[in-house]
């Protein structure tokens, strides 16, 4: 199988998003509603915008929105990057309209590949599942935006048994945990490696 890479799929497709707020304007097809399906203008009590990127007329973008009078409020977005018709990347907002959560299949197996958690708008930690097993063994650990710590299971056996520590988003120490008690064995300081 071949992979497209993660962000490279993800960036083409948000420029094209992008660019597809001024042309939704003039295109019909690109307005959001595509009313080929009316099922799909309201899901679990949410208005849902549907926009087509690729001009086939099935909808690569949804975003869910929830009316709080006569104010819509985003809830939600789901992303089809490869265009096969299921959804990759769901991104979900708070009621200021800031991004909470955003889920992502790298993949494209239908399965959720990274998850990544925010608050006040940054990213806060984000969890990988790096051999596509259905369960997280990396997860970051962010600072005001700036990467403080990374844990993971390298063994796969659903305990951390590996630590990076970072002072100012550059990596300080590194711990292995080699006998599997959940401790740290052995310490390497990244400065001391340096020298």
């Amino acid at each position: 199988m071949v992979r497209m890479l993660p962000g490279l799929a993800l960036g083409l497709l948000l420029a094209s998003a992008c660019a597809s707020d001024d042309a939704a304007k003039t295109d019909p097809l690109l307005s959001g509603e595509v009313d080929d399906d009316e099922a799909l203008k309201s899901i679990d009590g949410l208005e849902v915008k549907r926009f087509d990127l690729n001009r086939d007329r099935k909808p690569d973008v949804l975003k869910y929105f929830r009316a709080d009078s006569e104010v819509e409020v985003l809830v939600r977005k789901e992303y089809d990057l490869n265009f096969d018709g299921k959804i990759d990347v769901w991104r979900f907002y708070n009621e200021q309209g800031e991004m909470t959560q955003e889920h992502m299949d790298y993949d494209f197996d239908g399965h959720i590949d990274a998850e990544n958690y925010f608050e006040a708008g940054e990213v806060v930690r984000q969890e990988l599942d790096l051999n596509f097993d259905g369960k997280p063994d990396m997860r970051k650990f962010y600072d005001k935006g700036v990467i403080a710590r990374v844990e993971a299971d390298t063994n796969h056996d659903g305990k951390v048994d590996y630590w990076e520590y970072f002072e100012q988003g550059k990596i300080d120490r590194v711990g292995i945990d080699r006998d599997g008690d959940g401790q740290v064995d052995d310490w390497k300081n990244a400065s001391a490696e340096d020298a």
